[in-house]
């Protein structure tokens, strides 16, 4: 079964010099900052930044990061970071696919999940805040989940 994909954004970097190493090709730590990057885009986007769920009373601290390199991004390259939001109601998971921004070849894929945590006591919500959830659905791209195939 397919997952289901609530919205999706995409974020376009070019490659800077200080990111690779001497054989010009990204080092695989900065891949993490690329989809930082495009995930406080898109969160920019919703008007949810991190910034926001501070004054909403909670940090997103992220819990599992998931990467696969395929090929190498390089120096001055364009890549396209896209994101598809998979979950909202008990984390956010985004999957992430990094690919050449002139071919389209897919060069890493990845996700992530952040968990929603009290900043007035340090638990973790086992449900996203209220906030959270009404920020995400009035993106322009949203997708409800059709309550005829959910799972549940």
């Amino acid at each position: 079964m397919a997952k289901h994909v609530y919205c999706r954004h995409r974020t376009e970097i070019e490659v800077p010099f200080f990111d690779v190493d001497a054989m010009h090709i990204v080092w695989h730590g900065h891949y993490v900052k690329y989809l930082e990057i495009a995930r406080c885009a898109f969160l920019a986007e919703i008007g949810y930044d991190y910034n926001e769920m501070g004054r909403q009373g909670y940090s997103w601290p992220v819990v599992q990061l998931n990467l696969k390199y395929v090929k190498p991004a390089r120096f001055g390259q364009k890549i396209y970071v896209d994101l598809a939001v998979v979950e909202i109601d008990s984390c956010l998971r985004i999957d992430y696919t990094i690919s050449d921004a002139v071919s389209g070849q897919k060069l890493t894929k990845a996700s992530t999940t952040q968990v929603a945590v009290a900043l007035e006591n340090g638990e973790m919500q086992f449900q996203t805040p209220a906030s959270w959830l009404a920020a995400v659905k009035h993106y322009t791209g949203f997708q409800a989940l059709d309550a005829a195939l959910s799972p549940f």
